[in-house]
């Protein structure tokens, strides 16, 4: 094995693009564009443009008796509060809508400054990375060294082992 290959291993996938480094991403462009709930009108989905009608409409002109007058009046006052009624419930939907919305986008403004914020993050380690790489062949020359000296003391044991081998004998 070379000292190259034995110091700083064998990797053969050193400089493929590779998932982790090729920039790549997980987006979904139909996940993004989804609708926010279903039933809501966007342009692909414009709604029914059903209307309401209380009364049905009268073809022709005719006249009414007493009693179909006083209860089309009745019927009118009722359906008059109700509009009311109706006014304000929709003034209080569009205003729940318009709540939500806000707090949609204010959670989508967080979400990107997480994002940018991680990219950030991860941009920093990848920078140590760089550094900590940069330092190996430092690392490498320390540990060759040390690998010298213990070679040089050992040779230098084994050079007083045999001196003192051969006086003995």
């Amino acid at each position: 094995m070379s000292l190259q290959l034995r110091l700083f291993g064998g990797n053969s996938d050193a400089g493929k693009i590779t998932a982790g480094n090729d920039g790549g991403h997980a987006i979904d462009k139909s996940k993004v564009l989804q609708a926010t709930a279903p039933g809501v009108i966007t342009p692909l989905n414009p709604g029914n443009f059903d209307s309401i009608r209380t009364a049905p409409i009268v073809p022709a002109p005719r006249y009414f008796d007493r009693d179909e007058a006083d209860r089309l009046k009745e019927l009118a006052k009722e359906k008059t509060d109700g509009a009311r009624q109706s006014k304000r419930a929709y003034q209080a939907l569009g205003k729940i809508e318009e709540a939500d919305a806000k707090v949609h986008k204010e959670h989508r403004k967080y979400e990107g400054a997480v994002a940018d914020n991680e990219l950030k993050k991860v941009r920093s380690n990848a920078s140590l990375a760089k550094k900590l790489h940069g330092l190996r062949p430092g690392y490498a020359r320390l540990g060759l060294g040390i690998d010298k000296a213990e070679n040089d003391a050992r040779t230098r044991i084994d050079a007083i082992k045999a001196k003192l081998t051969a006086g003995a004998n």
